[in-house]
């Protein structure tokens, strides 16, 4: 099942204020209020955005992932805050993130891409775009701006911040909060940040205490990394399977020595379903298929289980913002 970090819905609860009764919100999703704040207690994913679309019948949420963004603070995520903060750049701090988001939110993914003028802070995360959902990402983006500000000797806005959710009635409040144009209905959800504002010195950057930072999170990563083995076995016969066409859940549990119910049920206990499996391998085999310049795109396509490469190319922009041929591009 994903997580994230109970850090957050405590910060949305807290910026709705007295409009709503924060005792019994984060009771929805297991958080006592009165207990003391731990980021490390992390809660499903899926309970949150339940909570936001909760949030969302009491109080107008517009404003409210932008405030929550703002009030975070770089000492809030732990080591993790501190390894932003003792990055020597902003460029720094952003691949702290990149790496090791993982510690903090199992469904999330941070890119950085460079791109004429600037460099993308790209956020990934799968799933229906529901509300839940969207309201997350502005609150994810909005902290990496807010965590930028904090480091950054001189004030600090982005180019553009993009995002693919359709614009509320009015983004004005957006647009002054961060700065800068807010371009809603993109293809991805990301932060544009100028190279200059990259390589500025932070001001509490420090080289050795960024790696020493960096060797405590690379063990911290290695307690929670890789799938578990059911995971990676499934993935795998996926994988082989995928030259023949979408697989069915029947030939790839048999191939693991499970009749369909227990891989169904063993699948559930990690939250994940044969769908979803079968769609994070594509798009994983894809990116991976994608770096060989040798292979066409539409052997990358049949490579994956698409019967024609339009098909390919739709799906692909769905699962990263672009196309396989701007992928490939940018990557190799």
């Amino acid at each position: 099942m994903a997580y994230v970090t109970s850090l957050f819905p405590r910060k949305m609860v807290a910026a709705a204020g007295a409009a709503i009764d924060q005792e019994a919100m984060l009771a929805t999703v297991g958080i006592d209020h009165d207990a003391p704040w731990d980021p490390k207690v992390m809660i499903p994913a899926v309970a949150y955005y339940d909570m936001l679309e909760t949030m969302a019948e009491q109080v107008d949420v517009t404003e409210l992932p932008i405030h929550v963004g703002a009030s975070m603070r770089c000492d809030e995520y732990g080591a993790l805050g501190l390894a932003w903060k003792a990055a020597p750049t902003l460029f720094g701090s952003c691949t702290r993130i990149e790496r090791y988001a993982r510690l903090w939110t199992g469904v999330v993914t941070y890119e950085l891409r460079k791109v004429a003028g600037g460099t993308l802070f790209i956020l990934h995360r799968s799933g229906e775009r529901r509300l839940g959902l969207r309201l997350s990402n502005e609150a994810t983006l909005a902290s990496g701006v807010s965590l930028s500000r904090q480091v950054c000797p001189v004030p600090f806005s982005p180019l553009e911040v993009f995002l693919q959710h359709g614009p509320p009635r009015s983004k004005v409040f957006h647009e002054e909060w961060f700065g800068c144009p807010v371009t809603f209905d993109a293809d991805i959800d990301a932060v544009l940040i100028s190279d200059a504002a990259m390589e500025r010195q932070n001001i509490l950057g420090d080289e050795g205490i960024s790696r020493y930072l960096a060797t405590h999170l690379d063990a911290e990563l290695a307690q929670v990394e890789g799938p578990p083995a059911i995971v990676r076995q499934a993935k795998d016969a996926i994988a082989q399977a995928l030259s023949e066409g979408a697989p069915h859940m029947a030939d790839i549990s048999k191939s693991l020595g499970l009749s369909a119910r227990s891989f169904h049920r063993r699948l559930s206990e990690h939250g994940l379903s044969f769908q979803t499996l079968t769609k994070e391998t594509r798009r994983d085999l894809a990116k991976g298929l994608l770096l060989d310049e040798e292979l066409s795109l539409a052997e990358v396509a049949f490579l994956t289980g698409f019967s024609e490469q339009s098909s390919f190319t739709r799906a692909f922009k769905r699962w990263l913002g672009t196309t396989p041929a701007s992928y490939r591009k940018s990557h190799t």
